[in-house]
């Protein structure tokens, strides 16, 4: 636990004083146990975590609080600037209900409400319909802060190695340095794009100069689209909410385009927030999960409604149901080069577009799982759909064991150094339900995840607990006198 820093508010102070004795109170069997051990002459991690977002904080202290200490978090970005939240997210409130917990495992006084009456007062929570983005920034950074969790920032995971029983990772500092650090477990908690990358057609990136066109996840200057057409491709929430900056930074106009027939209406998300889907998803057989996602995917989730009456209340947005970009290119237009979109109903100009069309889950597409991915089992390779009940992007998730670890393709080169990688991001979601991605799942996710990995270190140093034991020598009865006021 770190003190209190001069500048911290009184009653964040008293929370931070209460989190202490809280942890206190409950602290047996939380003390070290894994011994230690080297490779090359190097210490080894017992579990390096990649990402220090909500997932990677949440699996950090999900690991000690079951004895594990040995575990590091690293994170590409520098410090403030992990995850999404005031990077590339641009809605207002998060989408999750006020009460959500996570990364607080269970610990009232770690909560954020806790942490917001301790900031804003009693009455502000009860106020409050849902927390804000930057709040909940703030309140992972306290967490962090207050639970003095081990993050090294500035440090992206390039390459994952299996080195004679050990994981070999390699990262790149912000400085351009390369760092090898061992490890006995890897936790993969690389948020929603983690199993993956952000995906553009290739129809548009190709016909279009970059200048042109942004992913929602891309730093986007809406000051330069002032005055702007812009034309907004994608039916989710994070394509409304890039619409409505775009809208509150001044745009001309804004059109934003989907190819279903209606807009999603229904959020399968508000469904599966009960204990029994949040825990218990991954024991179903796999005909039941691949049905229940299928679903959820075929749903996919509405734009929240404070979301979209955020761009309805301009009368220069429009929204276009079953309006698919048939063909793009960029042409000369009288005020220069603009963007001509074809779709069923005619053709549209814009002046700049933003692709809200999400993420592809494909594991070669990131440098720290690409070295590894072919030998990573697919739901694809693993299961054959019932006819009718196909579904190309659910194939391509990885299909992993109980907690989370990725599992090996029959002739894999490394399957010990799969059993020894947990993914903890959305791509996870076939196997395991709502997990590290996702603020709804977290705390269910991350207590089978950290209780597995910690299974998986005990059983594999038994012989060595079992010599502990045969060693231990501390005596408990030291006397066979009894004290003389009991004779007496």
């Amino acid at each position: 636990m770190t003190s209190q820093s001069p500048s911290e508010p009184e009653g964040l102070a008293r929370l931070r004083e209460t989190v202490a004795r809280d942890l206190a109170r409950i602290s047996y069997g939380t003390k070290p146990w894994s011994p230690a051990h080297t490779h090359r002459g190097e210490p080894v991690l017992d579990v390096a975590i990649v990402g220090a977002g909500q997932g990677g904080l949440a699996a950090s202290f999900a690991l000690r609080r079951i004895g594990i200490h040995n575990a590091q978090v690293f994170d590409r970005a520098g410090r403030g600037g992990e995850g999404p939240w005031i990077t590339f997210a641009r809605m207002i409130t998060l989408r999750t209900p006020k009460h959500v917990t996570g990364p607080d495992m269970g610990i009232p006084s770690l909560t954020a409400q806790s942490w917001f009456e301790a900031r804003y007062g009693a009455q502000a929570w009860e106020e409050l319909d849902k927390i804000s983005r930057h709040d909940w920034q703030a309140y992972l950074d306290w967490v962090r802060d207050v639970l003095d969790l081990p993050v090294v920032n500035d440090h992206a995971l390039v390459e994952t190695a299996w080195d004679h029983g050990v994981l070999r990772l390699t990262f790149e500092t912000s400085s351009g340095e390369r760092v090898v650090r061992y490890a006995r477990k890897l936790v993969l908690a690389t948020g929603i794009d983690g199993g993956g990358a952000w995906h553009v057609p290739p129809e548009i990136a190709s016909a279009l100069s970059p200048d042109f066109y942004a992913h929602t996840h891309q730093t986007i200057d809406f000051e330069r689209l002032r005055g702007k057409r812009i034309g907004v491709l994608g039916a989710g929430a994070s394509a409304f909410d890039n619409a409505a900056t775009a809208l509150e930074a001044g745009a001309g106009r804004v059109d934003l385009c989907l190819r279903r027939r209606a807009l999603p209406t229904v959020n399968p998300y508000r469904w599966m927030e009960n204990a029994g889907f949040l825990a218990h998803f991954h024991a179903l057989p796999d005909l039941l999960r691949w049905r229940f996602m299928r679903h959820i995917y075929d749903l996919n989730q509405p734009p929240p409604q404070d979301t979209f009456w955020r761009c309805r209340k301009h009368a220069n947005f429009a929204f276009h149901t079953a309006t698919p970009w048939e063909t793009v290119r960029q042409v000369d237009g009288a005020n220069g080069p603009e963007i001509a979109v074809d779709t069923p109903d005619g053709e549209m100009r814009f002046d700049f577009a933003i692709i809200g069309t999400g993420f592809v889950i494909d594991l070669t597409r990131r440098p720290e799982t690409a070295g590894f991915a072919s030998d990573v089992l697919l739901w694809r390779d693993h299961y054959t759909p019932e006819d009718g009940e196909e579904n190309q992007l659910l194939g391509s998730h990885p299909y992993l064991g109980p907690d989370y670890q990725f599992q090996p393709r029959d002739g894999a080169a490394e399957p010990g150094m799969l059993g020894a990688i947990h993914n903890f991001t959305f791509a996870a979601t076939p196997s395991m339900g709502l997990s590290g991605a996702s603020i709804s799942g977290m705390r269910f996710g991350v207590e089978r995840l950290a209780r597995g990995i910690a299974r998986d270190l005990f059983v594999a140093d038994g012989a060595a607990h079992l010599n502990s034991l045969l060693a231990y020598q501390v005596p408990e009865l030291t006397s066979l006198e009894p004290p003389v006021e009991i004779m007496s």
